[in-house]
């Protein structure tokens, strides 16, 4: 089992619920979590242990959400495509992907950790430029990456014709 279906186990994908995550209010409701996650750990400053009430009501946040919304009617948008990519890309023991994509997630993967570590050493020195540094590197690599996974679904769709 690839690292990324155990993740979306953890999320509960499987099945119709990838469908749900399709929706659009769900993936941008989930990708604009990422600064208020950052303002809760850095509010730690102003409101100390209480910071833990926001940060852990938006971790629930982020593992209910990919099946919190319903299908939407259409998946014709950026962001249903990369959801239905990163599906493809996590099921690729057993459906076929094209290798010459290997590459470019693994380097994308390693820049989305290295911009999550920078970030996660901003918070907890309470630098703000690493934060901010972090934060753009992580998601600057991670658009890029939901980039290549509309390619996978666009190429998987149109060459294969293959469906999970």
């Amino acid at each position: 089992m690839t690292l990324e279906k155990q993740i979306a186990k953890i999320f509960k994908l499987d099945g119709e619920s990838w469908m749900k995550h399709t929706n659009p209010w769900s993936i941008w409701t989930r990708f604009a979590t990422l600064p208020f996650i950052i303002l809760a750990v850095w509010s730690r400053i102003w409101i100390g242990w209480y910071c833990l009430i926001p940060i852990a009501i938006l971790i629930i946040w982020i593992i209910i959400n990919p099946t919190l919304f319903k299908k939407p009617k259409s998946i014709e948008n950026w962001g249903a495509k990369a959801v239905l990519g990163e599906r493809y890309w996590a099921e690729r023991k057993t459906v076929s992907v094209p290798k010459h994509h290997s590459t470019p997630i693994l380097i994308l993967t390693i820049l989305q950790t290295v911009g999550g570590i920078i970030l996660m050493i901003g918070l907890w020195k309470l630098e703000i430029n690493l934060t901010i540094i972090g934060a753009i590197t992580a998601y600057m690599s991670k658009m890029w990456f939901l980039d290549r996974m509309v390619w996978i679904f666009r190429e998987m769709k149109t060459n294969t014709q293959q469906h999970i």
